[in-house]
């Protein structure tokens, strides 16, 4: 029954007469020197398993110890209308505040710890707490990072004019792709001269069609961001992968920190692999393609946990 409702989104298009056949090959936007270089290490939160999710020290890491081609990160509105890098609506798993985030002011946000939930090691060492690292506003990201390209996902639609008005500030269309997963605020993004990726709204048609054996729309968008999953289904699937690259949709799929997963879908042609493990990916694009090996972390360590996590 499940098979069959994935079905109807596509079916319900063909009744109606929505679709069109495209038998060419669809034209990227502008923005596609977004996705120069694939496969792409894009670094989840920065790389969430090695720092602070969604601060500058996770992003400054993440591009000069691992190498990341593009920093992904969540914004949420605060009071007064800014588009603050933080993934959840509350404050309280990530920070030392509590509250939602849409009604603290920037001012007040800053304040906060960023890090002070951060754990290597299940609770017993927090070795960020107290050190200084903030909330960062998107703004922040693009000015401290102006060569870095940055996968922006938009958590709630009241950002998106803040969102919007940080990209052009920063002079950054061509190294912006933004996510959004109401299919409202998708709607809306179209006016804006950025690449953006499918929600689940696009996908399931896409999907469908795939399954009965013929694909007849292609969703106007730049790019598929695919979990491996959903709803207990496998979604990342290598005739997906072909059918969307063939049509010249890249794809992403997230969030893969193990290593046989990683090379499952490196083997399979994805686009760029979305991890909280920037350090684990780095190493196995070395290793197959003999892109250079970057950095890693300054010798000795400065934090002891980094040690045992380059050990696994």
């Amino acid at each position: 029954m499940r098979g069959r409702r994935l079905l109807l989104p596509a079916l319900a298009l063909v009744a109606t007469g929505a679709l069109i056949v495209q038998s060419r090959r669809r034209e990227l936007r502008p923005g596609a020197a977004f996705f120069a270089g694939s496969p792409l290490l894009i670094a989840h939160r920065g790389g969430a398993a090695l720092a602070p999710e969604n601060t500058l020290l996770a992003f400054q890491r993440a591009l000069e110890w691992w190498g990341a081609d593009v920093l992904e990160l969540d914004v949420q509105p605060s009071r007064d209308g800014d588009a603050v890098v933080i993934h959840d609506p509350t404050l309280d798993r990530t920070t030392n505040g509590s509250g939602l985030v849409a009604d603290h002011s920037l001012a007040e946000i800053r304040e906060l710890d960023a890090a002070f939930h951060f754990t290597p090691d299940g609770g017993e060492t927090f070795p960020f707490r107290g050190r200084g690292f903030g909330v960062p506003s998107l703004a922040d990201v693009l000015s401290d990072f102006p060569d870095a390209r940055v996968n922006i996902e938009i958590k709630d639609g009241r950002v998106q004019e803040a969102v919007w008005e940080a990209i052009r500030e920063a002079d950054a269309l061509e190294r912006v792709l933004i996510a959004a997963g109401s299919t409202r605020d998708r709607a809306r993004l179209k006016d804006y001269p950025v690449p953006f990726s499918a929600g689940k709204q696009d996908l399931l048609p896409f999907i469908a069609q795939l399954r009965l054996g013929f694909i007849l729309y292609v969703p106007p968008v730049d790019a598929f961001q695919i979990p491996d999953r959903w709803e207990g289904r496998e979604v990342a699937t290598p005739a997906l992968i072909r059918a969307a690259r063939h049509r010249n949709i890249p794809v992403h799929v997230w969030t893969v920190d193990d290593l046989e997963a990683m090379t499952r879908y490196l083997d399979w042609g994805v686009d760029g692999i979305v991890t909280d493990r920037p350090d684990r990916l780095a190493r196995l694009l070395h290793e197959r393609t003999g892109r250079p090996l970057p950095p890693g972390p300054p010798s000795p360590l400065p934090e002891a946990f980094l040690e045992r996590l380059l050990l696994t």
